[in-house]
């Protein structure tokens, strides 16, 4: 059946029912993978996935059902396990079937096209062979890969509201691996590109990585100026992403409860979360349910504007939602999460941030965020590498640190900022960016 067809059936199966207050979502993915291992085609997958769920409002609850099975006696059972659903929570959250906004913004015209079997295998094998080709000393264990993909969101509602989006992406990585003796370092670069004329630079910037990683020696324990890099502090944003959460403040689970209006970081820190980011290939007018969404400044400043609301922790702050209740697949309940977000770039380059950090350390890898950092408390311990910074540039690469702090304390003293934000890759529907970052005199555990 296709969408039409369903909804026009659950429709039917909602009025029969009697369930007055509805929502229709539906969503179908479809992606091609390859990776590589030495020099042939290691894995390969062609996938459709996708489905469609049923959510209604019965007696103040909200009911979820949700499958693949697309005919319309399916249908007719989504409805009726919703309702039976809904008898079963036990939440005195206040529930909504959203009507919809006032406008919601027009994306821009973007085409894409899935990329065929063939495109992504040659791809993904161009690209082993090049990083093979870059030096003698990379070995097996490297891998490189090619991924394309896209998805088709529908929505409808019992309020007469009717959303859709299109969007896809193809994207391409190498992970180097390079040997010198006993040693080996890696090197992982990613890019979004069609064909191997796209991503062509990855084998050289991967390679160039790890070989800059080889003679790495320890450093004492103290403290330091620090330049982060872009790419590892965004890891620091998404690992704390969840106190911007207005469910977790709402559930004491943020200590960034009550600070709106507050200074909560520097002056030179501004993060917006940007749905519509120009270059973004996932961009969305509509959250998941059916909330139109904008480019939100969440720190202005410095200042704290806003949390993420959805429109149940919105009705209870007696706010506006801020359209981040998004869904992370057909199936999955309503949970508040970001798009965009990242911190807004400064005024230096990476050359003026070491200049200016004159005697230190410069870390562009960080490990073990999972085990290593508290999102609740900010408090963080984490695994670091990078290089030492001497006379105001980069010098001897240093290794099996540690970098300690909190992460609401680091907001305020961040002293500058490097003049492009770094983004990353997709993660469903969201993606982290920040640009290199300084701070100073920052807690080093090392030898």
């Amino acid at each position: 059946m296709k969408f039409e067809a369903m909804k026009q059936a659950l429709i039917a199966a909602a009025q029969k029912a009697g369930v007055e207050q509805y929502e229709i979502y539906y969503e179908m993915e479809e992606s091609l993978s390859a990776d590589t291992m030495k020099q042939e085609i290691n894995s390969f997958s062609s996938s459709v996935s996708g489905g469609i769920c049923f959510r209604c409002i019965v007696n103040g609850k909200m009911g979820y059902a949700s499958g693949e099975l697309m005919t319309e006696e399916a249908m007719e059972n989504l409805v009726a396990s919703a309702i039976s659903n809904a008898a079963c929570i036990d939440s005195e959250d206040e529930v909504f079937i959203f009507p919809g906004s006032p406008a919601y913004a027009t994306l821009p015209e973007r085409t894409f096209k899935l990329n065929d079997a063939v495109t992504v295998k040659n791809t993904a094998l161009a690209l082993q062979k090049a990083t093979y080709a870059q030096n003698e000393a990379v070995s097996d264990g490297t891998q490189c890969g090619s991924i394309s993909a896209t998805s088709e969101v529908h929505l409808y509602n019992s309020h007469g509201l009717e959303l859709s989006n299109r969007a896809g992406v193809n994207l391409a990585y190498v992970d180097a691996i390079v040997r010198k003796g006993e040693d080996a370092q890696s090197g992982f670069e990613f890019s979004e590109g069609a064909t191997f004329e796209d991503v062509k630079e990855l084998p050289a910037k991967a390679v160039e990585v790890a070989l800059s990683k080889f003679g790495a020696s320890t450093v004492e324990t103290g403290k330091y100026n620090v330049v982060i890099d872009g790419k590892t502090f965004r890891s620091f944003l998404s690992t704390f992403s969840s106190v911007f959460s207005a469910k977790n403040a709402q559930m004491g689970l943020s200590l960034l409860a009550g600070k709106e209006g507050e200074q909560i970081a520097a002056p030179c820190v501004s993060i917006v979360d940007d749905p519509m980011r120009e270059g973004c290939p996932f961009q969305s007018n509509f959250d998941g349910e059916g909330v139109a969404t904008a480019r939100r400044d969440i720190i202005k400043d410095g200042v704290l504007t806003t949390l993420l609301y959805d429109l149940t922790t919105a009705k209870k702050a007696g706010v506006e939602s801020t359209g981040h209740g998004q869904k992370h697949g057909y199936s999955s309940p309503v949970s508040i999460s970001p798009y965009n977000f990242g911190i807004c770039a400064g005024d230096a380059t990476r050359e003026e941030l070491l200049a200016d950090a004159k005697d230190g350390i410069f870390i562009n890898e960080c490990k073990g965020f999972h085990a290593g950092a508290n999102p609740v408390t900010g408090d963080f311990s984490i695994e670091s590498a990078g290089y030492r910074i001497r006379d105001g540039k980069l010098a001897e690469p240093i290794k099996s640190f540690t970098i300690a702090g909190n992460f609401f304390t680091l907001l305020k003293e961040i002293d500058r900022l490097g003049d492009k934000t770094l983004w990353g890759q997709p993660t469903s529907s969201t993606v982290f960016g920040s640009p290199d970052v300084l701070l100073r005199d920052a807690s080093i555990a090392g030898k």
